[in-house]
């Protein structure tokens, strides 16, 4: 599982790169399959499956996001999972956003 915090006005990318118990590189068969399981942020998943774009939702929150893709490149499926949660914090104030009117008589 891996978590990440953003604000309320940002998306961020994660990336998947399947690798052995020897974290030698390894390959999947098929899609990975993304899924939001509980929250309001939403997704945008590259059409290879091997990333997405998590995009926050208005109001902080969290929102679990789970990862599935089948390990077995022959017949059977073996899934294997992950799971990020993603913690969405409401933007803060930079500045007073200051602005002046019309000068009008006294």
């Amino acid at each position: 599982m891996i978590e990440i915090t953003i604000t309320n006005e940002q998306k961020v990318k994660v990336t998947l790169a399947p690798v052995t118990d020897t974290n030698k590189p390894a390959k999947l068969d098929g899609k990975p399959v993304w899924a939001v399981q509980s929250g309001d942020s939403t997704l945008q998943v590259d059409e290879d499956g091997m990333g997405a774009y998590l995009v926050s939702a208005d109001a902080p929150g969290d929102t679990v996001v789970l990862v599935t893709a089948d390990a077995n490149l022959g017949e059977g499926i073996e899934e294997i999972a992950d799971t990020i949660k993603l913690t969405v914090e409401g933007a803060r104030a930079e500045n007073l956003g200051l602005s002046a009117g019309t000068p009008e008589p006294k």
